[in-house]
């Protein structure tokens, strides 16, 4: 075998040929790898953001039916309780409130309501905080709604305050009503009182 001379601090030592080009590949090798191994680690921490928003975007309020997009009049007095977004719901109380007398504002616009979605006065001037539960039939209205509507009432100056659901109310929320003086419609009778109005026809075709 050939050997070839190095020198180390005066020392002369005999060094293979192979052995020599092996140990200047591990070196270029690991010069490499020390490259390569930072721009790794970058494209994963590039990766963690875009995993935090789809996590962020699942995120939903499992009590509001459908969205907060309102279509036109016309289509909402033509549709049945269970086919309205909770939108479109406080707009067909609004007219209907509207169509028998009142002034309503509608202060729930936009989804931040702080507990009052409408506010309507009588003939009187008397106010009335009403707020609207476009609840599914199986989702009562529970007591602690009750007890925002009371206290968000005075924040828009109103004596009076009245919910309306398309569901029901649970008993301890019809306790709470009682209590606090909430006037509350359910399902049934906002029904009735909607087909006695004679504008709101769901399941028949409105004539262009």
């Amino acid at each position: 075998m050939r050997l070839e001379a190095i020198q180390f601090e005066g020392l002369v030592f005999p060094f293979p040929p192979a052995l020599k080009w092996f140990l200047i590949g591990i070196i270029v090798l690991g010069v490499i790898a020390g490259i390569l191994q930072p721009a790794k680690k970058q494209k994963k921490r590039k990766r963690k953001p875009a995993a935090n928003k789809s996590v962020s975007k699942s995120n939903g309020n499992p009590t509001q039916r459908k969205s907060n997009t309102c279509r036109p009049d016309e289509i909402i007095l033509s549709l049945p309780l269970n086919q309205l977004g909770w939108a479109e719901f406080e707009r067909l109380l609004a007219l209907y409130f509207r169509d028998n007398g009142y002034v309503v504002h509608e202060v729930g616009v936009g989804g931040k309501d702080g507990g009052v979605d409408l506010v309507i006065i009588d003939r009187r001037g008397e106010k009335t905080a009403v707020q609207a539960k476009c609840y599914s039939d199986r989702n009562n209205v529970g007591p602690s709604v009750i007890r925002e509507l009371s206290t968000a009432k005075r924040n828009h100056d109103c004596i009076l305050s009245m919910l309306v659901t398309a569901s029901d109310l649970t008993v301890e929320a019809r306790r709470e009503a009682d209590k606090f003086r909430v006037d509350y419609w359910h399902g049934a009778l906002l029904e009735d009182k909607l087909s006695r109005w004679g504008k709101w026809s769901p399941g028949k075709k409105r004539r262009a």
